[in-house]
This record gives structure tokens, sequence and C-alpha cells, in this order.
């Protein structure tokens, strides 16, 4: 389902998506450059009640935050040349760890994403809003529940 958010109701969003949120889930993040990825992790991660500084793991490919309801694994695949490459970072020891698995980039991987996870694409709309898709891939019952749940539904 798309909607125009505006940066409020994007954290609004990563609020209620943190409170849905479960072991073993998978969120796959999509977006350009600039489009809020990271800002709406930091949001989310907070929500989750992680206390540590959230910054981008461009350059460590996942970051792990245990400080929250469920831990936290922060990946950002941006420099993966194939999607194969992602398992070299240990990506199946985290998918089924107990924790909530979250990727920027996650268009990248898609080969390799899980047959049900959580896919939120964001897009520039203007300076103040973005464009936000979301649907939970494989599960149409779990899709009805999610976006009821975050109030995304009709």
């Amino acid at each position: 389902m798309n909607r125009i958010l505006n940066f409020n109701e994007l954290d609004i969003l990563a609020e209620k998506l943190a409170d849905y949120a479960h072991e073993n889930i998978v969120i796959a993040l999509i977006g350009d450059l600039g489009t809020g990825k990271t800002t709406f992790t930091q949001k989310f991660a907070k929500s989750l009640g992680v206390t540590d500084v959230i910054k981008s793991p461009t350059f460590n490919y996942v970051l792990e935050y245990f400080t929250g309801r469920l831990p936290l694994y922060h990946f950002d695949v941006y420099r993966l040349s194939e999607p194969e490459e992602i398992y070299e970072i240990g990506y199946e020891d985290y998918l089924n760890n107990d924790g909530v698995v979250l990727i920027e980039w996650a268009n990248i991987i898609e080969s390799e994403l899980p047959k049900e996870y959580i896919k939120l694409e964001l897009k520039h709309y203007d300076d103040r809003s973005r464009e936000v898709e979301l649907t939970y891939i494989g599960n149409k019952a779990k899709e009805k529940e999610m976006l009821d749940y975050v109030g995304f539904s009709n």
C-alpha cells in the first residue's frame, strides 16, 4: 500500500512498526540516497528501546544492538557487488537469531531475502515528505494484520 507521509508521520510509522516487530522478522528498506532509510532506522531503533547511537553500517555491513526489547541487526548492503556476498558476513546467522534484521538497500540482495519479510520503500516526493510503500511479502494475512496495526490500511 502506498501513502505520502511527512517526516513526522514517517517517525510515527517507525514507532508503530517497532512496536509490531517480533522475533525473527526481516525489514527490507529500499530507497535512493537521501530518502531517509537511516533516519527511519534510527527512529525505529529508538522505539524498539535501543539506547546506543544508531549510525549507518556502510563500512561494517552489519551493526548489532542489544539494548532494546529485541536484538537489532542493522545491515547496510550498499557496497555489495553480488547478492550472494551477503553470506560472507554471516547473514544466515542473523536470520533466525531471535531479533529484528533491518536491511538498508535490501533491493541489492532481493534474491536472498527470506520468503516472508516486510518491505518498506521510500521515494522522494518533495522536501518535506516521502512516498512510502509498505507491504508484507509472502503472507497476505500478515500483511493485513501489519497494515491495520500501523494504521496504513484503508
